[in-house]
């Protein structure tokens, strides 16, 4: 028999089973496609070993005027500046708490800083400033022990006392009695790594938590049925009350030592659970909804994120349900100077954004009332006057203006068009554009049931919108909000079975960007049982092919100030090592910065390499000889057809007889395909045949082509 061209449609189809989906690829990882053939995707590799404290939540590159490259990088734990290859921290910091005083003991690292209603918690990064230290032996510690670095809070064993670990060990009789003072500013605290269940809108802090709470670390794990647990220290927590461990609430009868007693599990609806030793434990009994004391978990609290945008060359960052800060970098020495505050500025909103046309800064879901944060309101949106970003009160002889919109719940996100602000509730699209005196700004409502379901999910590419929708589906707006069509949709939206779809309870930190140098819009979500990204779905505009894979990322800025595109991904379990952090834990974890379509690997910061196992896999065909599949295959050999291969690459042929079969007990290979391969001889007999190529090292990349084979009706079943 002559050989047979089996062609394979672009894109990847997970709506229909493996036979249904004949003639189509039905899965893969780390794959894309150009002019209608699958190839491996680019590498990336870490650009410096900094791991930066938390979980980046945002990227934004720019231009300086000079021509300096610019990177913000924002976690929830900091801010940083990306500049010539190194991190610079420039977190905004908060009020100042004077007059703390110091204890310590001889051969300890650890000391005790006392402040009445300090507010801090567990893992707040602080800094200290204008010690007075008592001399005459009492201490060893100097003055830049304490000033040279941030620290990292231990432990809060009661509202008026915080510990932090010292660089060095106290060698003097050890402080006491307020003899020593000094100054704690805490960083400002942006919100939690991951998104939990929650206890009302604006909760204490903007992050879940009241101030001054207390809390400690297990001693030692805990299955899901204990009912006495042990910590470190139950100092301060109520005689009877209710804690937090993870994601678990657990009341408690009584307390002795360092238990709780006669616990209740799984309280609040909240699911009993394991946890490991030294895991934080919250007390959440003064935990408050807005306007009602409840401990109820139907609430799901943001994790900490920001949203970034330039005026001219300065950065502009709200902490979302938080301040607006800006940074520039004509200030002097502006790599060592922190983000400072707008004035006059709203002190909550969700988002900002820079009309850029006009020169306009947008705070989206903000304040009625500006510095009243119990007036924010998460539809209403305030303008400040043109040029200008610290007058945002309306007068007669300004431009400043604000509005509310009308349908949905609140503002999830917008992002700047060619002429115009998107904007996106949680069920309709708003385009709003500069008209010019006297009403500044015209409003549109342009779409219904379309809503959006992440801040960072909306992507502008190629003269339109992109985002990902607030109860599932992709849309796009080019004009008119439609829903793109997607043979992926069911794979990331449904959990059913085997299949994990979108984890909706951490929707909140999905981010979508832009990949201009391959055409592709590019979704980060957290599948079901995820608390962070760690699957993709992507969407080439040019090719209209959708596909997914496992490629984990927690932020994404597109290749335009610089040459590539620059990700991070989030470890909850890394050791931050930048800014330097004196008694720096893994509480709060790291994030790593890459750089991508680089190579062909997976690359560290020490240069070495490790494999990114792409593969693709097509779905069923039979032979159409008097019927489909009426007759079984007669397989005697393939032509291997790459347009691509570096190294090598391995083929397989999967097989079965029904579709209910599974194909990896009835397969032909994996068969090694290098570049001089010219054909792979074969023996197989079945009726239905799909085909698989992968690679598992390192430095090796393939683009494929055709695929030919010799087959032959070889009997009826």
């Amino acid at each position: 028999m002559p050989l047979k061209k089996i062609p394979i449609k672009s894109g990847f189809n997970k709506q229909d089973t493996a036979t249904a989906a004949e003639g189509q690829w039905i899965d893969g990882d780390f794959v894309r496609f150009r002019y209608g053939y699958p190839e491996k995707i680019g590498g990336w590799q870490q650009t410096t070993s900094s791991r930066l404290a938390g979980a980046a939540r945002e990227i934004l590159t720019w231009t300086a005027i000079d021509g300096s490259r610019y990177s913000a990088v924002g976690t929830n734990k900091c801010l940083f500046i990306y500049f010539e290859g190194a991190f610079y921290d420039i977190t905004p910091l908060g009020t100042a708490l004077t007059s703390c005083t110091l204890a310590s003991t001889t051969s300890s690292t650890t000391v005790t800083v006392t402040k009445a209603s300090h507010a801090l918690v567990v893992g707040d990064y602080i800094r200290f400033t204008s010690p007075s230290l008592a001399g005459g032996g009492v201490t060893t510690f100097s003055n830049a022990n304490f000033t040279t670095n941030t620290f990292e809070v231990i432990s809060v064993p009661s509202n008026s006392t915080f510990t932090v670990t010292m660089p060095v060990v106290e060698a003097g009789t050890g402080m006491s009695g307020g003899s020593s003072t000094i100054t704690t500013t805490p960083y400002v605290r942006i919100g939690p790594a991951f998104q939990t269940i929650g206890y009302g809108w604006g909760t204490g802090l903007w992050s879940g938590t009241t101030s001054g709470f207390v809390q400690n670390q297990l001693d030692g794990a805990i299955n899901n049925s204990v009912t006495t647990i042990t910590v470190d220290s139950t100092t301060g927590f109520p005689a009877a009350g209710t804690i937090l461990i993870d994601s678990e609430l657990i009341t408690y009868a009584s307390k002795s030592g360092t238990q709780f007693l006669t616990c209740v599990r799984g309280a609040s609806g909240t699911t009993a659970a394991s946890h490991t030793d030294n895991t934080l434990v919250s007390d959440a009994s003064t935990f408050a909804g807005w306007g009602t004391s409840t401990t109820s978990a139907s609430i799901s609290l943001s994790p900490g994120l920001w949203s970034f945008d330039n005026f001219g060359q300065i950065l502009v960052a709200t902490i979302r349900n938080g301040k607006t800060f800006t940074w520039s970098p004509v200030a002097a020495n502006p790599l060592t100077t922190r983000a400072t505050v707008v004035s006059n500025a709203p002190t909550a909103s969700i988002m900002n954004i820079v009309s850029d046309r006009d020169r306009h800064l947008f705070l989206l879901g903000t304040e009625t009332t500006i510095g009243d944060t119990s007036t924010q309101d998460p539809m209403f949106i305030r303008f400040s006057n043109q040029e200008d970003i610290s007058t945002y009160a309306p007068t007669v002889t300004n431009t400043a203006g604000t509005f509310r919109l009308d349908t949905g719940n609140f503002i999830v996100g917008a992002v700047q068009g060619k002429d115009y602000i998107f904007v996106l509730t949680n069920s309709a699209a708003y385009v709003i554009q500069f008209v010019g005196p006297p009403f500044t700004f015209s409003v549109r409502q342009v779409g219904t049931s379309c809503g959006c379901i992440s801040q960072n999910s909306i992507i502008f590419a190629q003269g339109a919108v992109f985002w990902m929708g607030f109860g599932g589906g992709f849309f796009v707006y080019d004009g008119t909000v439609k829903q793109l069509p997607s043979l992926v949709e069911d794979f990331v939206f449904t959990t059913n079975g085997t299949n994990l779809g979108i984890n909706y309870d951490a929707s909140d930190i999905i981010y979508g960007s832009h990949n201009n140098l391959y055409n592709e819009v590019i979704w980060f979500y957290p599948k079901a049982s995820s608390t962070q990204n760690d699957r993709s779905v992507v969407y080439n505009y040019s090719e209209n092919t959708w596909t997914t894979m496992s490629l984990d990322r927690t932020s994404y800025a597109d290749a335009d100030t610089f040459d590539k595109p620059y990700a991070t991904k989030y470890d909850s379990t890394m050791l931050p090592t930048t800014p330097t952090i004196n008694g720096v834990t893994n509480l709060n974890g790291a994030s790593i910065y890459y750089e991508h379509e680089t190579g062909v690997n997976d690359v560290n910061a020490a240069g070495v390499a490790s494999a990114i196992p792409a593969y693709i896999e097509s779905g069923d065909f039979d032979l159409d000889i008097e019927g489909d599949g009426q007759y079984l295959m007669k397989i005697n050999r393939f032509i291997p057809d790459f347009k691509i291969l570096t190294g090598d690459a391995k083929v397989t042929l999967l097989l079965r007889s029904y579709p209910s079969q599974t194909q990896n007990t009835q397969m032909l290979g994996p068969y090694t395909v290098t570049s001089s391969t010219t054909k792979i001889d074969t023996r197989a007999r079945n009726r239905l045949m799909s085909i698989k190529i992968e690679n598992d090292s390192v430095n090796q990349n393939w683009r494929y082509g055709l695929f030919r084979v010799d087959i032959q009706p070889g009997g009826r079943r």
